[in-house]
């Protein structure tokens, strides 16, 4: 953590940025007080870069509007009702609030919006005390309400107000105190972990959506683990993520396996570490670190207890990818998301044949042809699904996996494996075989299709030969 004077400096620099200053002027000059908080003053004591840049008024939103509109470039007010209006000031984007004092029913999934009157009771009614940090300005005077500067250099995360409270006005709060172990570094103090085990069962109050948005934002950081174990310990996930806290199988004294669990968080680090050593995926990539975490939530529905203290799991694969296809369409996520998810969870295990015998270039054909668009996610998370201690084991799977993507770049060169088709379309299978449209044309195009991944490229001569030779040995039927 950065000294205070550093961290002042720090906010200096930011407050002496055109935008800030610009936008602070205006505030004094309409006789409204104007605020920097939450993250952007946190961060200057942690030295880290703030990119959003978030104030706070006493004016009203048709204030703010009216001082914000002659000094930026462009404005909005999609969060009115809120109390938010949105401009971009100097090629800046931000954000103004009114103070605020809402909260909410206990019933109610969206709180009731008052706006407050001061900016110490606006920073107390915030998350957490590390968040309720403000600089006024133009005067740059550091308004620390709740002992937040003592707690960041403890690396504490409490709430400003009693966490029973806090957490009952807002729910949500719970699981962003989990984002913010793993983002910050920081650990929830006693009181704060007991209110987030009693409180667990009151995230069902909260929207599917906004559950989803804290639970990716928890995914994105660098090093999710330590929240995900906070997710898993407090009884939150058992709510929101229930496939998680069920890898926690329990261990039989006669037959013994790795824990599933922790091999699913050491697969995320591992994978993440990959995603941006290969620098192939934009980071920090959603849809690979949802795979890696959910990859094996099949196992406790497939868990059989074999003779001689062997453990099996047969199928998991499969079964975990319609688990994952289904909480993920309960969590909102996006259709594209869900279907790649479940796709990589499917094909997991696919490579693990590769060691047992060398591959026919037509099962690499398959590989690729099987994977599509996901094939830099699945190269990804078959080497991160390696956490063996066995170094002799390890080596022999890393050694496997090189020699899969070597025989893949050779192919690809060769063939261009990432778009196997046919050797004929649609309209020389009609031709060649004298038919009109219908099923027996897409019969026809998945046999050559075959062929292609089996044989590789036959050119179209011996292509319509072979489909000859298909369409004359065919049933009847």
């Amino acid at each position: 953590m950065q000294s205070v004077a550093a961290a002042l400096v720090r906010l200096g620099e930011v407050a002496s940025s055109p935008t800030v200053s610009r936008l602070a002027t205006a505030f004094a000059a309409a006789g409204h007080e104007l605020a920097l908080v939450g993250g952007p003053v946190r961060d200057a004591f942690l030295g880290r870069v703030a990119h959003d840049l978030d104030f706070t008024t006493d004016a009203t939103p048709d204030q703010i509007l009216a001082i914000i509109t002659p000094i930026s470039e462009a404005h909005w007010d999609i969060g009115r009702q809120f109390g938010t209006i949105g401009a971009k000031i100097a090629g800046e984007t931000v954000e103004v609030t009114t103070y605020r004092a809402d909260s909410y029913d206990g019933e109610s999934r969206k709180p009731d919006v008052v706006f407050g009157s001061s900016l110490e009771d606006d920073l107390l009614r915030r998350d957490f005390t590390v968040n309720a940090l403000a600089l006024r300005l133009p005067e740059m005077k550091l308004v620390d309400p709740s002992g937040g500067i003592d707690d960041m250099l403890e690396g504490r995360l409490r709430t400003p107000s009693s966490p029973a409270v806090s957490f009952g006005d807002d729910p949500l709060r719970m699981m962003r105190a989990c984002r913010f172990t793993a983002q910050l570094g920081f650990l929830v103090d006693d009181e704060t972990e007991a209110a987030l085990i009693e409180l667990a069962p009151s995230i069902d109050r909260i929207s599917a959506e906004r559950v989803n948005e804290e639970l990716s934002k928890l995914l994105k950081t660098d090093e999710p683990r330590r929240g995900l174990e906070l997710l898993v310990d407090s009884g939150l996930a058992a709510r929101v993520l229930p496939e998680l806290p069920a890898l926690r199988l329990e261990v039989d004294e006669h037959h013994h396996h790795k824990d599933v669990y922790q091999h699913s968080l050491t697969v995320l680090e591992q994978a993440i570490g990959y995603e941006k050593a290969r620098g192939n995926l934009v980071s920090p990539d959603l849809t690979l670190r949802l795979a890696a975490l959910l990859h094996d939530i099949g196992k406790p529905a497939t868990r059989k207890l074999e003779a001689g203290g062997i453990v099996s799991f047969h199928h998991h694969d499969v079964v975990g990818a319609k688990l994952a296809r289904k909480r993920l369409r309960e969590l909102r996520f996006d259709n594209d998301t869900i279907a790649a998810v479940s796709r990589l969870i499917e094909l997991h295990l696919r490579f693990f044949g590769y060691t047992e015998g060398a591959w026919t270039d037509s099962a690499v054909r398959r590989y690729v042809r099987d994977a599509g668009d996901q094939l830099e996610r699945l190269h990804i998370l078959t080497r991160a699904d390696v956490t063996t201690r066995n170094k002799r084991k390890a080596d022999r799977l890393a050694f496997a996996y090189d020699d899969i993507e070597r025989r893949m770049a050779e192919l690809a060169e060769k063939e261009e494996l990432a778009a196997v088709r046919p050797d004929l379309d649609g309209e020389q299978i009609m031709a060649i075989l004298g038919i009109r449209p219908g099923r027996e044309v897409g019969e026809a195009y998945r046999f050559l299709l075959e062929l292609r991944l089996d044989d590789g490229p036959l050119g179209e001569e011996v292509a319509a030969e072979r489909l000859r030779a298909w369409w004359a040995e065919r049933s009847p039927a």
